[in-house]
């Protein structure tokens, strides 16, 4: 079976260079906007931040030079919108002295300003918002900086802006947290990367407008039962890619990734397999008539009969576990997808016969694939 992120769980970035490329496909459209959508495009400043007159130099009939004054009304107005040109800004901070009462009384410096020459909060902020939101590497924001300000703001300061913008948002992060807890579903997922050479975990628990993350050398129950996670203690739906290790948390309901269980029957079907097509058609005729996962279906345990129907024809089809000498049977690929349909039928089918329940786990990919985008000196520094 020629496995790859089409008809398995692999990503796609293990599908190499013979992987096709995903050229766009004409839709018979004229290029350009679209009939129907509002477009968007600058509109006219009520109070521009400088005017610029233009008047004709000489009349064209007796050559008499033209002034300010000669115009006696505007004939046109063309607005432009431009940024400004970058400039470092320094402020000096002095603190007086002052006699009252036979003794000298000398001001205090703002708490934030403690060193002699420091950069402000407002450049901390921007390399952070490189770092974090536009994932720049230290030395690229290093760069900007230096060719827009002409300033050395180096590498360490860098580093120490992330260190005190993480160190002040505790607050918000429990906020965050609180709140996930809270959801009636939320998404789960992890993915592995390489921090300083060697192999790390990060996690995330997110809603639509809530994302956590954590780090962990661990992948499974370590991680998971430790106290930066967050599905030991959540009890409403979490939704995830059916990774076993998720399964020992009996005080949440558990819904499954259907775009995992597409992928994998579509590699049975190359082969041949004919419960396969049935069960991939089957969810997907429940998520065009669940309206894509937004109401409950009808007539549910019609469906639910049609779904152990298709897995006891795949119990017919595919052949049993392989005795082995020593050990456990082993199972073949297709046996191990039918075993986990049948084992969480529940979560298989939740996004069809439960309310708020998603299709995918998509909005857990999505908050984690930025990771995957971020230069290597943003992860060493976590």
């Amino acid at each position: 079976m020629g496995k790859n992120s089409k008809n398995s769980h692999k990503p796609p970035s293990t599908d190499g260079l013979k992987k096709k490329p995903a050229l766009p496909q004409s839709q018979g459209k004229k290029t350009g906007s679209q009939l129907g959508p509002k477009g968007k495009t600058l509109s006219i400043a009520a109070t521009p931040d400088q005017v610029l007159i233009h008047h004709a130099p000489f009349c064209s009939c007796c050559s008499k030079i033209f002034s300010a004054t000669n115009v006696i009304e505007i004939a046109q107005k063309r607005q432009v919108f431009d940024i400004p040109m970058p400039k470092l800004e320094v402020t000096e901070h002095q603190l007086d002295l002052i006699i009252c009462c036979g003794r000298i009384h000398k001001g205090v410096f703002p708490t934030s300003v403690n060193q002699p020459v420091q950069y402000g909060s407002k450049i901390k902020a921007l390399s952070v918002l490189l770092s974090t939101d536009y994932k720049l590497s230290f030395e690229k924001i290093e760069q900007l900086l230096g060719d827009l300000y002409d300033c050395s703001f180096n590498e360490s300061t860098a580093i120490s802006a992330n260190s005190t913008c993480f160190n002040s948002l505790e607050a918000t992060e429990q906020q965050i947290k609180t709140n996930i807890l809270n959801q009636t579903v939320a998404h789960f997922d992890e993915t592995g990367m390489h921090v300083e050479g060697k192999l790390h975990w990060f996690h995330t628990a997110s809603t639509a407008l809530f994302t956590y993350l954590f780090m962990s050398t661990h992948r499974g129950k370590e991680a998971l039962k430790s106290a930066k996670s967050l599905i030991k203690d959540f009890t409403n739906w979490a939704v995830h890619d059916c990774w076993v290790s998720y399964f020992d948390f009996s005080d949440c309901s558990h819904a499954l990734c259907n775009a995992h269980l597409i992928r994998e029957p579509e590699a049975l079907k190359e082969n041949g397999s004919l419960w396969a097509v049935q069960m991939q058609s089957l969810l997907f005729e429940l998520f065009q008539l669940s309206q894509k996962a937004t109401i409950i279906v009808p007539n549910q345990q019609l469906w639910l009969q049609k779904y152990q129907t298709l897995c006891q024809m795949a119990d017919s089809e595919e052949p049993p576990p392989v005795k082995n000498k020593k050990g456990k049977p082993k199972n073949s690929k297709e046996r191990n997808l039918l075993n986990r349909l049948l084992k969480h039928q529940v979560g298989v089918l939740a996004f069809a016969f439960t309310e708020h329940i998603p299709f995918t786990n998509n909005q857990a990919e999505r908050d984690i694939r930025y990771l995957k985008t971020k230069s290597s000196n943003f992860i060493q520094n976590l």
